[in-house]
Order: structure tokens, then sequence, then C-alpha cells
């Protein structure tokens, strides 16, 4: 299994190698080599960063050590935004992020952070079916930002309190952390609470401070951050199928033989689809350890009612359109 201290000392062994060299875009202009580092927000113990780890492993070996991916856990390299400033820019490196995020360099592509979405992972596999998402992910590769792999699905959010939330009445009042962009907020207002724009490693003081009521997220989040420790009540709305991209620099990417592009690619859809169907499996074990510790999991709130609720982001966004073409490209609807 490649670890990240395997993948530094590759790394270092590199360096050390071109004897101070100049090295541009990742490449080892004597010996060929190519180094990503991947940055990610979760924690270690999160489904994801195995994922990652796995992804790297796979990557190596296929390129016999060619093409190295150092996998770094709880945003070690910096908060997500600044690191697609750097990808643009052509740096090295790699980022998990999601479309809420991308919606900031191509604004359409938002909708699929929108509430229901996409219900299940074989109607994430059916987008790249999409013309019409095709098209946005060429609109970011000009404005350099590459999507290498959008298969990697943390499973659906559901919102986290310390009451109970049966209807998105239920929330009113509520201040609920979520990311920043704008169909974040605009999705958590719809479904009736007040949005908190709030990094995810602020979520634990924020609740102990009372500067946010509770949260959206998956599951796996909430071990991953001992929140349990903090919120005692789970409402299985399942507003969100959340869609991860992993973006690299377009300039970076185009630096590497054509294999190693392939290779890049092939293996992070792999790993990404084995990642979300292990992420779905271990959703019982997890409910399971949660309600052994005191929480409280609501398994059947009035999903029609947030669905209902939800309308009102793509509509406030201006994305009906947009989601109405693309779920008519992928036969949904």
């Amino acid at each position: 299994m490649l670890s990240r201290q395997k993948a530094l000392v590759v790394s270092i062994a590199v360096a050390a190698a071109m004897g101070g060299a100049g090295c541009t875009d990742g490449q080892d202009a004597g010996q060929g080599e190519y180094q990503l580092r991947f940055n990610h927000v979760l924690a270690e113990s999160e489904p994801f960063h195995q994922g990652f780890l796995d992804w790297a492993e796979a990557v190596e070996e296929r390129t016999d050590g060619g093409l190295t991916i150092e996998v770094y856990p709880a945003a070690q390299l910096g908060v997500e935004e600044d690191i697609i400033e750097q990808i643009q820019g052509g740096a090295n490196i790699g980022q998990n992020t999601d479309a809420a995020r991308l919606g900031q360099y191509v604004e359409d592509i938002a909708v699929m952070n929108g509430p229901y979405f996409a219900d299940d992972l074989a109607e994430v596999e059916r987008l790249a079916e999409s013309e019409t998402l095709q098209g946005y992910l060429d609109e970011l590769e000009q404005q350099g930002l590459k999507v290498i792999s959008f298969n990697w699905v943390q499973t659906h959010r559901h919102f986290f309190t310390n009451e109970p939330v049966d209807t998105p009445e239920d929330l009113d009042g509520l201040r609920i952390r979520t990311p920043g962009s704008p169909i974040w907020q605009e999705s958590v207002r719809a479904l009736g609470a007040e949005p908190v724009a709030m990094d995810f490693g602020e979520v634990y003081p924020g609740i102990q401070q009372g500067a946010v009521d509770g949260a959206e997220l998956v599951y796996a989040n909430i071990p991953g951050g001992n929140l349990q420790e903090v919120l005692s009540h789970a409402s299985e709305t399942g507003h969100i199928l959340l869609i991860n991209f992993e973006v690299v620099s377009s300039e970076w990417f185009d630096s590497l033989p054509t294999e190693y592009q392939e290779i890049l690619v092939e293996e992070a859809d792999r790993a990404g689809l084995a990642t979300s169907r292990a992420m779905e499996e271990q959703i019982d074990g997890i409910k399971a350890e949660l309600v052994e510790q005191g929480m409280t999991i609501n398994e059947s709130p009035d999903v029609d009612a947030f669905r209902t609720a939800g309308e009102a982001a793509y509509e406030t966004l201006g994305l009906t359109e947009a989601r109405e073409r693309i779920w008519s490209e992928i036969g949904k609807g």
C-alpha cells in the first residue's frame, strides 16, 4: 500500500538525484518522473482518504514509479479555494472538490450540487453521457482546471442537529453549517434553515460555542469529526447526493505522457467507484455506532416535502433549465 510517507521519500530521492537542477510541472527532467501532490479536507479515518491512497498505489504500480501521488488529508496543503487557484496556475497539485466550488468558474455546473439532483450512484455514472456536462468540463479545462474524475460520491447528506427534524418547517430558525458557495447556501435556505458558511474543521467548536445549531453532512463525516459528541439527532433527508470532483492543473496534465494521462484517469474512476460503493456499505455500521453513543436517527422524515421545498434553490439561482437538460440527456425525470 502506498503511503504518504513512501511518496515523500520518493520525492526526496528524486530531488537528491537532480542535484538541485530545476524541475517544472512536477517533472524530473533528468529521469522523466512526475509527481502530484493531492489535497483533501477530510480526516485520515474517512473512507475517501483510503480511496485516494488506493488510487495513488495503482497509478504508481501501472507507471512503474514514473508517476507518484502524495496524499495530504485534513487540508494540510491549504484551504480548498487557495489550492484551486494554485492549480489554475499550473502547479502539480490536485484537489478533491465539488460542483459548488467549481460553479465559481463555470456557473451552471453548480447544478450538480442542488437538492435531489441525483438519486443514486447509477445516475452519477450516467452523467458521463451528458453532452451538457461535458461542455461544462471543457469550459473548466480552458480555465486551467482539468477534471479527471467525478466518480467519487460521499453518499447522501442529511441534517444533524440537537432537536428532531421531520419537515422543512422544523428547520425554521436553525442555523445550519454548510460551505459558502451559492448553491450550498440556497439549498439549505430552500430546505428551511438559515445557512452559515463554515469550514468543516470549525463545525465542532462552532456547535459548542453556539455559532451554529447543526450541520448537513454525510454519515461518515460524523465519527470523522467526532460530531456525535455535540450533535444528538440525525434526520435522513438525503437532500444532496454529494458528487466529488478530482481536479488537477490542465497545464500539468497536458505535460504528462499520454499513457500516464490515461492511467491517471482510469485509476481515479476505478478507485472512486470502489470507494463510493464501500461508503454505502458502511452506513449501517456507522449508524449503529452512533445510536450506541446516544444519537437519535429519524429514518423517515417527510422527504417529499423536502424535495418540493428544494425546487426553490434551482429557481433562485436560475439553474432549473440546466437541470432539466441534463436529466433529459441521462434519461431521468
